[in-house]
């Protein structure tokens, strides 16, 4: 496993092209475009204010950069580095802006969720939809481009409408079973569209494409409902993560509930393999210093290195007791991951922000949990194979796969507080951001299979 040179950044701004060809990146205004294989600087971009979101086009030709306060959105080319396209949206503010399917296409939505505006790139036209809602994942575009599903407010009522993306035609409108509709999301074949309500209600809807109800689920009544939601690859299962701390894993055909995984705070099975992250070279016990440490040291980006040991049954894992009198309280499952084989799922219950649980979907039965030493910001499974990336804010990134698990020092000078991750499309790399920097980690060809990964015997 190698290590990049460490480059500047901005506000976790830093994505590969979808051809993974080049690595967008940014540094407040200035766009960056390197070669993935050199990490050599292809293009430099500077746009007119400080850049806070970009996103590539799907053929890799073009990227956006949006810059919300000033209500633009500039458009660079990578063919043709003197073109350029700048979009004012003016008094009508922007406060987000993506891509269609076809790259062509700009939408963005104007501030209090007025419109969504939809400008070419090619003929230079502008549409408008209007009456979308304000919500938490409100467009949604099918895998194959033909179609964008769109949650709408009007009149006090939650509606979808589905349009085609050639001609940007009504396709269909339909009023949704939903008090407040917090999100929607395809599933990967195109077929099914899941609509979820706000966390006060607990009730997921399952759309066909013409706007049938195909089925309604609840849970239970009168508590915190749905927090997550995730379609695994093959749109054969819809995990749903609930405030009371399980998933419910539905079934395409019936729609109906085929189990329910739990996150207890002790794994009791002594089957179940529990990885505890554990410091190499414990640091002396505080009671014993007559002085207190300096706060860099005694923080959690601690560069002290660490290993993996499997403990044995009963395992008692670190839990958090909710602030009951405050709003976002940590309780239930606040993130779900498919691996792209359709074989695991990675959660993580906000309740037990230290652990990762994986779970093996063909025998849905819990597989491996995984214990840090710190709470887990963010996990990503390679694109290519069962193998999950982690990160915890600290100088170390985790690996697991089914031979095992490794925790890795981030090399290099200060103190590389890994706060977010995302890999390549190949899998043979994963971009590590930190505040204000990122690294690549090149993973080598003996790695992919295992070998760099300890089994449960070998306690790394």
């Amino acid at each position: 496993m190698n290590f990049s040179e460490v480059f500047k950044l901005s506000s976790l701004l830093c994505k590969f092209s979808p051809d993974g060809k080049y690595l967008a990146s940014c540094v407040q205004y200035r766009l960056v475009i390197r070669d993935v294989n050199t990490l050599q600087i292809l293009q430099l971009y500077t746009c007119l204010d400080q850049i806070q979101h970009i996103e590539w086009s799907a053929d890799s030709l073009f990227i956006l950069c949006a810059m919300y306060k000033r209500g633009l959105v500039q458009v660079w080319s990578l063919e043709q580095p003197e073109w350029h396209c700048r979009i004012d949206e003016g008094s009508a503010g922007l406060v987000a802006s993506c891509w269609s399917p076809d790259g062509r296409h700009i939408l963005n939505t104007t501030e209090f969720h007025l419109r969504i505006t939809v400008w070419s790139l090619c003929t230079k036209s502008v549409s408008y939809i209007k009456y979308p809602k304000a919500c938490q994942q409100g467009v949604a575009f099918t895998r194959d481009g033909r179609y964008l599903a769109l949650a709408e407010r009007r009149d006090c009522k939650d509606h979808v409408s589905v349009f085609v993306c050639s001609d940007w035609q009504l396709l269909r409108h339909f009023d949704t079973e939903t008090q407040d509709l917090a999100g929607i999301e395809w599933a990967p074949n195109g077929c099914v569209l899941a609509v979820w309500d706000t966390c006060l209600e607990y009730k997921v809807l399952l759309y066909s494409l013409d706007g049938r109800l195909l089925s309604a689920y609840c849970a239970y009544e009168w508590s915190l409902g749905v927090k997550s939601v995730a379609w695994s690859p093959s749109s054969q299962f819809l995990a749903v993560g609930s405030y009371d701390g399980k998933v419910r894993i539905l079934n395409h055909v019936t729609w109906k509930v085929i189990t329910e995984f739990g996150h207890p705070a002790t794994v009791n099975n002594p089957k179940i393999v529990v990885y505890k992250e554990a410091e190499k070279n414990p640091r002396l016990a505080l009671g014993r210093l007559a002085f207190p440490l300096p706060r860099a040291a005694a923080g959690p980006a601690s560069t002290t290195e660490s290993k993996y040991e499997v403990a044995s049954a009963p395992v008692s894992l670190q839990t958090v007791k909710p602030v009951a009198d405050r709003a976002n309280p940590r309780i239930g499952v606040g993130a779900l991951a498919f691996s792209p084989d359709n074989y695991f799922l990675a959660t993580r219950s906000d309740s037990v922000p230290n652990a990762v649980w994986i779970w093996d979907i063909q025998k849905l039965r819990l597989f491996v949990v995984l214990e840090q030493l710190s709470p887990v910001r963010s996990f990503q499974w390679d694109p290519q194979q069962p193998r999950l990336a982690i990160c915890t804010g600290g100088s170390k990134v985790y690996l697991w796969s089914p031979a095992g698990c490794v925790s890795v020092q981030v090399p290099g000078e200060g103190d590389f507080q890994v706060l977010s991750l995302c890999w390549h499309f190949s899998g043979d790399s994963l971009a590590l951001l930190s505040k204000d920097h990122f690294c690549l980690c090149f993973l080598e060809t003996g790695e992919r299979v295992g070998t760099a990964f300890g089994r449960p015997g070998d306690h790394t």
